[in-house]
């Protein structure tokens, strides 16, 4: 490569008098830059350490307790009752010390010691005020007086400027629920699902279970409670993330789209300028932990620690069992453009490239004439595929060598770009369609084009239009979510774009080029890179996709009926579920867990006896029953939804148990019956968390459309829904072309007709719809 010759600081040449040494001035700049940016990233990270070790208090309140003891010793009285004293005595100083400086450094170590004590006493109080969760039950919009002091507590004791970890020491553990809680809610959960003969025969197997089993294997939890930070997260993610060894495109992989009608320019590499750089800007943020943590009630912290591994993170194959890798600030992006990878330095002289200048290097790739190498192409289906033939061929080709070196380049890049020479979004004649081509382009482009095992991918469209793929095993989507949030607000908001559309300023024309990798693929690693393609292409063409943008109303007229606008979605999709499967089925509601240190999600089975009731009663014509029943479900399903969140759920109990006794080589009836039932409907809700970045209310065109994820199962649908300001919810659902039984767009019809329906229950007489409900044509601004 001719960029890493250049980049040689020694150039060794042979003179008369011997061999010389020729010293590269600007190369040794190169090195000094770099290692003044990594001392102040180390300098940062301690001072982070040390802000976040003594957190809730902060370094200069141990000023404030010294002063405030040597104050007292001047009064003559002594705070310590005698410990000050205590201390002097077995100084190991000799006589090279006065007395009055013994007494003084005895006194600051005592006021170190009694500092560090209070320290450890707040933290011990804000994790037992965490421990409280009866606010959450609480109806929403009264809360009690006991809330409303234990609020005041815990801001109290959190301290005033909390950095993105400082509460993860005071959080609390998540607790082991009851044998006897989690069956019987298992039994309450599955009783509308099955027959009477089939329900009996479970409760006997519940039972027996209970009884004997259970309790063996729960001595077993217990203790990995009392010795691990979470009982559940580290085998979560082990057994179902990295142990699944069928592709994780479509089958695990999630993805993010771009605002809906604004496309703030039209160039490609502009549009990546200005978003590569501003996910640097993150990243900076996320370094020196200036991201605010996530709170409820403005008070109550949840878990950052999935934060850790947003950048510079591959998930790596394996035969047995993947593994994810973390490094360590990468200062560059791979890129893959029309078969080739490229090296892209995003730093130039220790500096943060700006927009302009990345803009810059993003066109170099595009203008760049050569081929892809023999082999390369389709390089990237390797990640598409079955792991195990991935992991084979890693380890046969890419151990050493050249490929070694080009994977390792892609592995450890911040994370992967994708120049993509199709133009999505709403376009055509056919929205409606090329919204569902946009969704289908995002969750597994051509299939070769994506790197998926990066921790996510960003994919720029020839028309200016991007997205995003996440990788799930070292994060749940609402992290990757706060993150793509930001970096849409700060590309429109604040770097903006010129009147002709490029990003603002000026580039260095003198920057290096980007690096194409060099790749030696033999015949063999040929062959296997089609069989996987060809397992990833019969995928990707089995995926029935539909995006719905449904905008007749949305939460805020929801809230306007008293209902949660949760609650209201979960119970549409039942109802379109039944209608269209003219059965109920087990459906699976992703609900988060990071009230408690190093929690995920919890499942909550959405489907119960009441909307079970409810929606018999609706179907049956008893309009006033039905709606005294759906209020009675949609109390039931909040019921659960915060049952969940706080520890009480059911089904990663009852996982972790099955794994101890798959570690203890038992089998049992009952475990392995729940273990094999099947999501038939599984949701998901798109959270949208930074809503001080945007003004949804005049600003409606910056709408982003969501996210979505593949189906569960063969035979069910994956449905994934934001509501987005007041006025829109949007839908994603996933099903499979090979299943007769499911068709996306049918299940699309269903969901409107049934949001509909609910809302002309609640109120009889619905208002037109204002006009931020109305549809609005795709707008191109300049910023």
């Amino acid at each position: 490569m001719a960029e890493a010759r250049q980049a040689v600081a020694f150039q060794f040449g042979v003179t008369p008098g011997g061999p010389g040494v020729q010293l590269s001035h600007q190369a040794f700049t190169e090195i000094y830059l770099s290692a003044v940016r990594s001392w102040k990233k180390r300098i940062v990270r301690f001072k982070n350490s040390v802000l976040t070790g003594v957190c809730p208090a902060s370094p200069s309140s141990w000023l404030f307790v010294v002063v405030a003891i040597l104050a007292t010793m001047y009064t003559r009285s002594d705070p310590s009752m005698g410990l000050i004293a205590k201390i002097q005595e077995h100084l190991p100083v000799g006589q090279s010390m006065s007395t009055q400086c013994q007494a003084l450094v005895s006194a600051v170590l005592f006021s170190t010691m009694l500092w560090l004590l209070l320290i450890f006493t707040m933290r011990l109080c804000l994790k037992q005020l965490l421990s409280y969760h009866r606010w959450i039950f609480e109806p929403h919009g009264r809360m009690s007086n006991t809330t409303k002091v234990w609020v005041a507590l815990v801001r109290i004791f959190s301290g005033r400027k909390p950095q993105l970890y400082s509460y993860q020491g005071s959080l609390p553990n998540l607790p082991v629920p009851a044998i006897k809680d989690t069956v019987m809610r298992y039994l309450a959960s599955v009783r509308p699902l099955m027959d009477d003969a089939h329900f009996e025969h479970t409760t006997e197997l519940a039972v027996e279970f209970e009884r004997g089993l259970g309790n063996r294997l729960q001595w077993y939890l217990k203790l990995k409670a009392v010795l691990a930070t979470n009982y559940v997260s580290d085998w979560w993610e082990k057994y179902v993330y990295l142990r699944g060894r069928g592709p994780i495109m479509v089958n695990s992989n999630y993805y993010g789209m771009d605002f809906l009608y604004v496309t703030p320019t039209p160039i490609q590499a502009a549009r990546a300028g200005n978003t590569i750089h501003a996910f640097f800007l993150y990243r900076c943020k996320l370094n020196k932990e200036e991201i605010k943590p996530v709170s409820l009630l403005s008070a109550v912290p949840c878990c950052s620690y999935q934060f850790e591994r947003m950048f510079d993170t591959c998930r790596i194959p394996g035969t047995l069992t993947d593994t994810v890798r973390h490094w360590q600030d990468s200062d560059y992006v791979a890129v893959y453009h029309r078969g080739r990878y490229f090296h892209l330095m995003a730093y130039q002289a220790g500096k943060l490239l700006s927009p302009r200048e990345i803009e810059f290097q993003i066109q170099r790739i595009l203008d760049d004439p050569s081929p892809p190498s023999k082999g390369e192409a389709n390089l990237g289906a390797l990640t598409a595929g079955d792991r195990i033939p991935w992991a084979e061929a890693r380890t046969k080709y890419f151990s050493s060598g050249v490929n070694k070196g080009s994977l390792d380049c892609i592995e450890k890049a911040a994370f992967f770009v994708t120049l993509d020479d199709d133009e999505q979004g709403i376009i055509g004649d056919d929205p409606a369609a090329s919204l569902d081509s946009y969704a289908k382009s995002l969750m597994h482009g051509k299939c070769y084009d994506r790197w998926f095992d990066k921790s996510f991918s960003v994919i720029y469209y020839k028309n200016g239009k991007s997205g995003i793929n996440g990788e799930h095993s070292w994060a749940d989507t609402p992290v990757l979510s706060h993150l793509w949030e930001y970096t849409l607000a700060i590309d429109c908001f604040r770097l903006g774009y010129d009147a002709e559309g490029h990003c603002k300023g000026e580039a260095d024309s003198s920057l290096p080029r980007p690096q194409k990798l060099d790749w030696e693929i033999p015949p063999e690693c040929e062959d296997q890179i089609s069989r996987s393609l060809s397992v990833a292409q019969a995928l990707a063409d089995d995926v029935d996709l539909h995006v719905i943008l449904f905008r007749d109303f949305g939460k805020g007229r929801i809230k306007k009926c008293r209902v949660s606008p949760n609650a209201f979605v979960q119970m549409a999709l039942q109802l379109a579920c039944f209608r269209e499967q003219k059965t109920f089925c087990l459906t699976y509601e992703s609900s988060m867990t990071r009230l408690f240190r190093e929690g995920r999600t919890e499942t909550v089975r959405s489907c119960t006896s009441e909307s079970c009731a409810f929606i018999r009663a609706l179907e049956g014509g008893d309009v006033r029953r039905a709606l005294r029943l759906f209020h009675a479900a949609s109390e039931k399903h909040q019921h659960l939804s915060r049952a969940a969140m706080t520890g009480a759920g059911v089904d990663r109990h009852l996982f972790c148990l099955y794994v101890v006794s798959q570690c203890l080589g038992v089998e049992s009836p009952f475990l392995r019956e729940v273990l094999s039932e099947r999501w038939r409907l599984s949701t998901s809700q798109t959270p949208f968390q930074l809503l001080e970045l945007y003004d949804m209310v005049n600003h409606l065109e910056y709408l982003s459309c969501g996210g979505g994820f593949g189906p569960v199962t063969d035979d069910g649908y994956g449905v994934s829904y934001a509501l987005l300001g007041d006025a829109v919810i949007n839908f994603h659902i996933s099903c499979k072309h090979s299943c007769a039984h499911t068709d996306a767009h049918t299940f699309g019809a269903h969901i409107r007709k049934a949001l509909r329906d609910l809302m002309q229950l609640l109120s009889p007489d619905p208002k037109k719809p204002s006009k931020t409900e109305a549809s609005r044509p795709e707008v191109k601004k300049d910023l």
